[in-house]
This record gives structure tokens, sequence and C-alpha cells, in this order.
């Protein structure tokens, strides 16, 4: 016997409109902002681990910007395409700038390594830009995206997601012991039967997937793999035993948090997530910087 509206206001003190409201737009919301959030501060841990570097995020190193470039490259260029081309595109769009920043800096230490992160970011922006420009009719809608936002039709945003980041967060967390390990060098993992390369492409991979699939779900949303990450270690020391995990529920509440900001903070008007996370992460960068 099913519930009526009586029956549904009486449970939860909402009428049927409310209670649809909550459960097919909302409560989708809230679960991808968490998903999102919590996959943006596990990866960040995951390259600050490889990186051996505190400054190290999916943005700095161009990773969010590759995936950005993959993501965009469908919506202008294949707009039929399916679904499942989306995340594969940002996905090797991410693989493709972080190998490029990897590469460039990795004989020039922290500064070589944001330097080089930047310029392949740069130089993406401007593959983005030329793209949306000689496709006006498609700047809007991707404008929109890239910028940051938690909008949602329902669970299957959500749950696409979910497809791509569970294995990929999944292997970050099996694999935050064997992050303490980076510290050390290539013949002391040996000694340890720690393959160090294959481990840090596992982890680099694991990384870049989740970034990947967040950015195809809900665009460029800045700064939460690196000041998670930072803010957890300030909370339960440099082990990434216990960062890996303290970041996915810190990153998860914090995206969250900005999204109820941004949706409320000027209603009816809302403001994109991406630029409530960069208004609160950009000054903590700033002082990362300067401490590191």
């Amino acid at each position: 016997m099913g519930l009526g509206a009586a029956d549904i206001t009486f449970l939860n003190g909402l009428d049927a409109a409310e209670w649809s409201i909550v459960s097919q737009w909302r409560a989708p919301r809230v679960v991808l902002g968490l998903i999102a959030g919590a996959s943006l501060a596990v990866a960040g841990s995951g390259y600050q681990a490889v990186f051996r570097n505190p400054l190290a995020d999916p943005y700095l190193l161009g990773a969010a910007a590759g995936a950005g470039l993959g993501a965009t490259m469908i919506f202008v260029l294949a707009p039929s395409a399916p679904t499942w081309a989306v995340p594969v595109f940002a996905f090797t769009g991410a693989i493709a700038a972080v190998t490029i920043a990897g590469l460039g800096g990795k004989r020039r230490g922290t500064l070589g390594l944001i330097l080089a992160g930047i310029a392949v970011s740069a130089f993406i922006s401007a593959l983005q830009t030329f793209l949306l420009v000689t496709n006006t009719p498609r700047i809007a809608e991707v404008y929109s995206w890239l910028i940051g936002r938690l909008s949602t039709a329902g669970w299957a945003e959500p749950l696409a997601v979910l497809i791509y980041v569970l294995p990929a967060v999944g292997l970050l967390v099996a694999m935050r012991r064997r992050m303490d390990l980076f510290h050390l060098d290539d013949a002391e993992l040996h000694s340890l039967g720690i393959n160090p390369d294959r481990t840090r492409l596992l982890v680099l991979g694991a990384a870049t997937l989740a970034t990947a699939a967040v950015v195809a779900a809900v665009g460029l949303i800045g700064f939460v793999g690196l000041i998670i990450p930072h803010a957890s270690r300030r909370l339960v020391g440099g082990s990434y035993a216990r960062i890996v995990p303290v970041s996915a529920a810190m990153g998860a509440v914090f995206l969250v948090l900005a999204d109820t900001f941004a949706r409320t903070a000027f209603a009816p008007a809302e403001l994109p997530v991406g630029v409530v996370t960069a208004l609160a992460g950009a000054p903590a960068f700033v002082y990362l910087l300067n401490k590191t």
C-alpha cells in the first residue's frame, strides 16, 4: 500500500512538491558536492606525495586544465557524442598535461614544477579560447561549465561520477601508507620490495582519473586539492596514512559548504562554486607559498 501526499507530509513535514524538490534536486546536488570535494582533496594528496611537494595539486600541475580541454573538445566539436566520451577525453587531456608539466619541471625543483604547470595551463587555456571563439554558439554553455558548478538534473550526474572516482579514490586510500615512503630514494624503495616507478604511476594515474571525472561533471573548481591536504596535514601530522582519509572528509564538507554559500549568499542569484573556492583558496595559496 503506497504512501499518499498526506502520509509524506506526516512523515517528514514536507508536502509532495517540496519532498520532490529535496529528493530529486537538493539531495543529488549535495551528494555530487560530497563526491567532488572528497575526490579533489584525495587527488591533491596523491599529487603532493608523488612530487614530494606540498604545492602540487591538480590545478597547478595542469591536470584540471587538460581535463577541461578534453571535455571542451567534446562539448564543442562533438556535442552529440555519448556521455561516456566526456570523462575519457578529460582523462586523456589530464594525463597529457601532467606528463608535460612533470617532464618540464622535474629538474628545477618546486619552482620549476610550479612554473611548468602554469605554462602548460596557460597554453591549454589558449587552446580552449580558440575552440570557443571559433564555435561561438557554444560559448555560454561551455563557459558556465568551465567556472565550476554543482547543478544537477537528478541522480544521473553523481552516479556517473561515482563510477570513475570510486576505484580511483579507493586505490589512493589503499596506497596511502606507501605514499609515506615516497620521500625515500628509489634504491631504498627497491630494498623494501616496492617498485617506485610503478607505484608512482598508479598513484598519479588514480589521482588524474579522479580529477578528470570531477572536472567532466562539475567543471573547474580550484584550490580544493591544494588547501585541504595542507589543512589535514596541520591537523593530523605528516603521514599520508592519516592525511588521505581526513582530506576526503574535509574536502567533501568544504565543497558542500562552499556550494551552500554560493547558492544562498546572493539569492535569488547564484554564484558559481568555483568562484567561492577561488576566493577562499587564493589567499591560502599565497600564505602556503610564502611558508614553503
